[in-house]
Protein backbone atom coordinates (compact mmCIF):
# COMPACT_ATOMS: atom_id res chain seq x y z
CA UNK A 1 0.00 0.00 0.00
CA UNK A 2 1.39 3.22 -0.91
CA UNK A 3 1.82 5.72 1.80
CA UNK A 4 1.96 9.54 1.01
CA UNK A 5 3.92 12.23 3.75
CA UNK A 6 3.30 15.63 3.47
CA UNK A 7 5.44 18.24 5.26
CA UNK A 8 6.49 21.67 4.69
CA UNK A 9 3.33 23.48 5.72
CA UNK A 10 4.10 26.13 8.04
CA UNK A 11 3.10 30.18 9.02
CA UNK A 12 4.06 32.58 6.51
CA UNK A 13 2.90 36.07 5.98
CA UNK A 14 0.72 37.56 3.00
CA UNK A 15 3.28 37.59 -0.05
CA UNK A 16 5.99 35.23 1.09
CA UNK A 17 6.70 31.61 -0.11
CA UNK A 18 6.59 28.15 1.20
CA UNK A 19 7.65 24.90 -0.45
CA UNK A 20 5.53 21.55 0.28
CA UNK A 21 7.14 18.06 -0.19
CA UNK A 22 5.33 14.44 -0.69
CA UNK A 23 7.21 11.49 -0.08
CA UNK A 24 6.09 7.95 -0.93
CA UNK A 25 8.60 5.26 0.92
CA UNK A 26 9.54 3.46 -1.31
CA UNK A 27 7.96 3.45 -4.51
CA UNK A 28 9.14 5.91 -7.72
CA UNK A 29 6.70 8.86 -8.68
CA UNK A 30 8.67 9.80 -11.85
CA UNK A 31 6.37 7.44 -13.89
CA UNK A 32 3.20 8.73 -12.23
CA UNK A 33 0.19 11.14 -12.85
CA UNK A 34 0.47 13.64 -9.35
CA UNK A 35 -1.21 16.11 -8.00
CA UNK A 36 -1.58 18.69 -4.83
CA UNK A 37 -5.47 19.69 -3.77
CA UNK A 38 -6.23 21.55 -1.08
CA UNK A 39 -9.88 21.80 1.06
CA UNK A 40 -11.20 24.36 3.37
CA UNK A 41 -13.38 23.92 6.03
CA UNK A 42 -16.97 23.52 4.31
CA UNK A 43 -15.84 23.86 0.81
CA UNK A 44 -15.20 21.23 -1.58
CA UNK A 45 -11.74 19.70 -2.36
CA UNK A 46 -9.70 21.86 -4.77
CA UNK A 47 -7.26 20.50 -7.37
CA UNK A 48 -4.39 23.19 -7.08
CA UNK A 49 -1.44 21.64 -9.51
CA UNK A 50 -1.80 18.61 -11.19
CA UNK A 51 1.00 16.88 -13.47
CA UNK A 52 0.82 14.00 -15.94
CA UNK A 53 2.19 11.03 -15.70
CA UNK A 54 5.15 12.00 -18.68
CA UNK A 55 5.86 15.29 -16.64
CA UNK A 56 5.17 17.26 -19.65
CA UNK A 57 1.48 18.30 -18.88
CA UNK A 58 0.45 20.02 -16.19
CA UNK A 59 -3.05 22.25 -14.91
CA UNK A 60 -3.31 24.75 -12.67
CA UNK A 61 -6.20 26.54 -10.60
CA UNK A 62 -6.72 29.92 -11.84
CA UNK A 63 -6.36 31.20 -8.60
CA UNK A 64 -2.82 29.57 -8.22
CA UNK A 65 -1.34 29.83 -11.99
CA UNK A 66 1.49 32.02 -12.10
CA UNK A 67 2.09 31.85 -8.35
CA UNK A 68 2.09 28.31 -7.46
CA UNK A 69 4.41 25.07 -9.61
CA UNK A 70 4.06 21.73 -8.98
CA UNK A 71 7.11 19.38 -9.70
CA UNK A 72 8.33 15.76 -8.72
CA UNK A 73 11.67 14.01 -9.06
CA UNK A 74 11.73 9.66 -8.28
CA UNK A 75 11.19 10.25 -4.81
CA UNK A 76 9.35 13.17 -4.11
CA UNK A 77 6.51 15.75 -5.22
CA UNK A 78 6.75 19.35 -4.79
CA UNK A 79 4.71 22.46 -4.62
CA UNK A 80 6.60 25.39 -4.63
CA UNK A 81 4.04 28.31 -3.70
CA UNK A 82 4.76 32.30 -4.02
CA UNK A 83 3.26 35.20 -3.60
CA UNK A 84 0.99 34.01 -1.05
CA UNK A 85 -2.73 35.52 0.00
CA UNK A 86 -4.87 35.30 3.30
CA UNK A 87 -7.15 32.49 0.51
CA UNK A 88 -4.62 30.15 0.10
CA UNK A 89 -4.52 29.44 4.03
CA UNK A 90 -5.89 26.03 4.29
CA UNK A 91 -4.89 22.09 4.37
CA UNK A 92 -2.80 20.59 1.11
CA UNK A 93 -3.07 17.44 -0.13
CA UNK A 94 -1.24 15.77 -2.71
CA UNK A 95 -2.11 12.97 -4.80
CA UNK A 96 -1.28 9.95 -7.02
CA UNK A 97 -2.78 8.54 -9.61
CA UNK A 98 -2.00 6.09 -12.70
CA UNK A 99 1.03 6.15 -14.76
CA UNK A 100 -1.58 6.30 -17.78
CA UNK A 101 -2.76 9.62 -16.81
CA UNK A 102 -0.30 11.53 -19.83
CA UNK A 103 -2.59 14.69 -19.21
CA UNK A 104 -2.51 16.80 -16.26
CA UNK A 105 -5.67 16.66 -14.48
CA UNK A 106 -7.19 17.89 -11.14
CA UNK A 107 -10.13 15.42 -11.14
CA UNK A 108 -9.87 13.72 -7.63
CA UNK A 109 -11.69 10.94 -9.23
CA UNK A 110 -8.48 10.20 -11.01
CA UNK A 111 -6.29 9.70 -8.14
CA UNK A 112 -6.34 6.40 -5.93
CA UNK A 113 -3.56 7.47 -3.03
CA UNK A 114 -4.15 10.40 -0.98
CA UNK A 115 -1.80 12.25 2.10
CA UNK A 116 -3.33 13.13 5.10
CA UNK A 117 -2.46 16.68 4.56
CA UNK A 118 -0.33 19.35 6.00
CA UNK A 119 -1.49 23.03 7.01
CA UNK A 120 -0.80 26.18 5.29
CA UNK A 121 -1.59 29.28 7.26
CA UNK A 122 -0.76 32.67 5.74
CA UNK A 123 -1.29 35.63 8.05
CA UNK A 124 0.67 38.60 9.26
Amino acid sequence: QLQLVESGGSLVQPGGSVRLSCAASGFRLDAYAVAWFRQAPGKEREGVSCLGSTGSSTQYADSVTGRFTISRDNEKVYLEMNRLKPEDETVYYCAVGSKYIVEGTCDPQEYAYWGEGTQVTVSS
